[in-house]
């Protein structure tokens, strides 16, 4: 009786231990999956160095125009913001920061206290700017240009190429810039790609007249965006003239890109703030 009453008792002494394993066990696979669901960073394959990116706002911008695409790629450690350069009505300069000179893709927002001024201003605007920045020790900058800011910066590389009193223009990319006003075209993209628009504004015929200023071997990169399949245009600049300068340049000999952005996100006024054009531009300047 002794007997059986002892193998009971160790029966029940092995199940309890057994039970507590178990749980313990549960516990430490809950804890091992809670682990596995932590989110991982993205690693940043960007290229690091000191040269300063330049932002120039279109007609009517404000600090927000460039503001979020910036602070997006400083939150994927892509670049780094460390200046912003207010140009008054005058010509004189605000100056909010100091360059680091680290290799850290530093980037400058540049705004115009008169923000819906002419581009032959802005044009004039942006070489003062590049002067400060040449005085400051800066030898080379990329450029990259939104709308109206497009447009004033091929202006500038069309009228004074590159001056000894600025830095190198390393790189330049425009976003929905209407290189060929707004006029609409029946023209295939692929005819405009090719040969150029066939009806040619004033703004484009000076550029075709200031090609031989610009430098040969500068990257260029022409952002558009189109609404939809149906709907050539981002909204405010038709497709074709975003593109327009792509056959001048080419001709010209610049290494150039292109890319079509298509949806609600590639409206105008959407497409810096279009996470496809954050990092088509990014890859651009910095892979």
């Amino acid at each position: 009786m002794k007997k059986i009453v002892l193998s009971i008792i160790a029966l029940a002494a092995i199940f309890a231990l057994v039970g507590c394993g178990a749980e313990k066990t549960k516990q430490t696979s809950q804890t091992t999956k809670s682990e596995e669901a932590a989110p991982v960073k993205a690693k940043d394959d960007s290229t690091k160095t000191n040269v300063p990116t330049v932002f120039i706002h279109g007609y009517g911008g404000t600090i927000n125009s460039f503001g979020g695409m910036i602070q997006r790629l400083s939150n994927e450690g892509k670049t780094k913001k460390e200046m912003v350069i207010t140009v008054q009505a005058d010509g004189t300069l605000n100056v909010d920061g100091q360059l680091s000179k680290k290799k850290n893709n530093p980037s400058i927002q540049v705004l115009f206290t008169v923000n819906k001024d002419n581009e032959w201003n802005q044009t004039e605007w942006i070489y003062t700017v590049l002067k400060y920045l040449k005085k400051q020790g800066v030898d080379q900058v990329n450029l990259v240009g939104h709308s109206m800011g497009g447009v004033s910066s091929l202006r500038y590389l069309t009228t004074y190429g590159q001056p000894n009193d600025t830095p190198t223009i390393k790189k330049f990319i425009s976003i929905g810039a209407p290189f060929n006003d707004f006029n609409e075209s029946a023209e295939s993209i692929e005819d405009v790609l090719a040969n150029g628009p066939d009806t040619k504004a004033s703004r484009y015929t000076d550029y075709s007249n200031g090609i031989s200023n610009v430098p040969s071997d500068l990257p260029i990169l022409l952002i558009a965006g189109k609404l939809d399949k149906n709907n050539a245009s981002d909204g405010t600049v038709p497709l074709n003239s975003a593109l327009a300068t792509y056959s001048l340049l080419k001709a010209h000999g610049n290494p150039i890109e292109y890319q079509i952005f298509t949806g609600s996100n590639a409206q105008h006024s959407q497409l810096h703030e279009n996470l496809g054009v954050d990092k088509t531009v990014a890859n651009f300047l910095w892979k």
